[in-house]
Parts: structure tokens; C-alpha cells; sequence
């Protein structure tokens, strides 16, 4: 039986504190299930940005999407999930991941580190902020019981591993860091490929007592009767791909309405995504969508 659809939209653009306020209520007035925020030099700081939304919202979740392991030390980071947790009213979910921009980690004096090390330093990072969470004695406390939700980003064996043994949400990106890149520059993987490495967790998380939530990133959508026009633009940033490619993929929504509504329902069916997030420019054109599936 699939789980009920949960909906997330990553607000990237930094704001006043009026603007962030205002977009951050516009998001739950549009049905939103969650408000994310990055952790990225040049956006907004993740819990102060995520403690100003829970002061104007009722009813949303509130995450990080997702945090860089390499930037938090983990007593430090967890003194802020559960100061942030409070302050929220329990309304927070916690997303880690390696970190994929070199030159952010350079320009902060931290050390980036080959792919192996940064999986290292996530594990690192996950199981010590269980750990200190979990205790009785850790001051202050988390609102939420037992836990604050804890969401592990990332398509390689090792992350999947990783989100199969500690994550409440294992969230997917449908794309791929391109090598030698110091700027984060992702290129989409195809659906077959998105196929293997859900098949390859869900393998690894066979021995859970309880299902993980399954997200995916969608980097665009589109509410358009021309949904060719959308993608030719895209063919010039991937070379070799067509249009009926481009259209192919899970991180892209265009199309009339009804035909995004069967893409994400077709989606969910094949690939277990029941919580999708969406960028902050798609928030708007994104809304109808998930009006049509509310409930679904």
C-alpha cells in the first residue's frame, strides 16, 4: 500500500525578515507539507531561517534540506536540533548529507575530502547526534519524542547504506555530481539508473522493522500545454540528451496538469516517492499540482 503523498518546497532565496515571513506563510497557505532550507554559503542559515518560518506558521514540518556534514560539528549541531526542535514546537525534521560544493568548503577553511572521507564524516556526524539525542542527560531537549525525524540525502552505495540503518526519510536527487567540479555542478541521472539505486536500497534496508519515507527532488516544473518548449532550452546544458529524454526524467515536471498528476502518481508507483520537495522559483506553478493529490 503506498503512503499518503507529503509535499516540501526548498526556499533558496535569502530575505528580510518581512519576505521570508510572507513567502514562508504563503507556502503553508498553499498546502505545503514542509518548509526546507539549504545549506549553502550565500542562502539563508538553516535554523535561525527555520525558527522565523515556525514563528508565522501553524501546521507546517520544518527541515534541512540538507545540512553538509562537514559544516556542524556534532555536539554543537546537536545543541541547535534540539534548541530549534523547541523553539518549533516539535515541528522539526533533520536532513544530512556530505556536501557535493568543494569550493563552499574552501572558502569556509574546512576540508572537503575524496567522496570515501565525506561518507566517513557523515556516519560520523549521524551516529554521534543519535547518540547524543538519544540521551537523557543531553541539555536542552528536543520537544519531539522519541525523536526528532532524521532524513539522509545521497544516491551512493554507502549513503544508502547509511539511510537504510538510521534514516526515517531516504532522500533521493535524481542527478549526479560531475567529476573534477569545485561548484556542485549535477548532471540527471536517467530513470533505469534512478531505478537500480532505489532497487539497491531497498535491498540494503530489507531487515527494517519500519519503512523509510521516500523523497525526490524535483528541480523544475512547468504547468504548460507545450511541454516540448520546456525542454529544448535544457538540451543545450545536456549534450547528447533529446527532448523525449529530457521529458523522461523523474525530476521534471511539465505538462498539463492532469499529465503531472499521473507523472507523480506513476512515480510514486514505481519508485516509492511518496514525499517529493520542490524548489522555491516552482512553489507557485507546483501548487495545483498538489491540490489535485491532497489526500491521495
Amino acid at each position: 500500500m503506498s503512503r499518503p503523498f507529503r509535499f516540501g518546497v526548498n526556499l533558496t532565496v535569502p530575505a528580510p525578515l518581512e519576505e521570508w515571513q510572507a513567502k514562508c506563510r504563503r507556502a503553508e497557505e498553499l498546502g505545503y507539507d514542509v518548509i526546507l532550507v539549504p545549506d549553502h554559503l550565500g542562502m539563508v542559515a538553516p535554523f535561525p531561517a527555520l525558527v522565523a518560518a515556525a514563528g508565522v506558521t501553524e501546521r507546517v514540518r520544518l527541515g534541512t534540506f540538507v545540512l553538509n556534514a562537514a559544516f556542524w560539528n556534532p555536539a554543537l549541531l546537536a545543541r541547535e536540533v534540539a534548541t530549534a526542535d523547541a523553539l518549533t514546537g516539535g515541528r522539526l525534521e533533520v536532513g544530512l548529507g556530505t556536501g557535493y560544493v568543494a569550493a563552499e568548503h574552501t572558502a569556509a577553511g574546512l576540508p572537503f575530502g575524496s567522496p570515501g572521507e565525506r561518507v566517513d564524516r557523515l556516519r560520523r556526524t549521524v551516529e554521534e547526534l543519535r547518540e547524543l539525542l538519544d540521551s537523557p542527560e543531553h541539555r536542552p531537549r528536543p520537544a519531539q519524542e522519541p525523536r526528532v525525524p532524521l532524513m539522509i540525502g545521497g544516491n551512493g552505495d554507502r549513503v544508502l547504506r547509511l539511510a537504510a540503518e538510521h534514516a526515517d526519510i531516504a532522500a533521493f536527487t535524481g542527478a549526479r555530481s560531475v567529476p573534477g567540479s569545485t561548484t556542485g555542478q549535477l548532471v540527471p541521472i536517467s530513470p533505469g539508473e534512478l531505478d537500480e539505486r532505489v532497487a539497491r536500497y531497498r535491498e540494503l534496508a530489507a531487515g527494517r522493522a519500519e519503512e523509510a519515507e521516500l523523497n525526490l527532488l524535483v528541480q523544475m516544473v512547468a504547468v504548460t500545454d507545450d511541454r516540448e518548449a520546456v525542454a529544448r532550452p535544457l538540451t543545450e546544458q545536456l549534450p547528447g540528451a533529446t527532448v523525449e529524454q529530457i521529458l523522461d526524467l523523474p525530476l521534471l515536471l511539465a505538462g498539463p496538469l492532469d499529465r503531472i498528476v499521473d507523472q507523480v502518481l506513476a512515480q510514486r508507483e514505481r519508485y516509492g516517492f511518496s514525499y517529493l520537495t520542490v524548489l522555491e522559483p516552482s512553489m507557485e506553478a507546483f501548487a495545483p499540482v498538489l491540490a489535485e493529490l491532497r489526500g491521495r
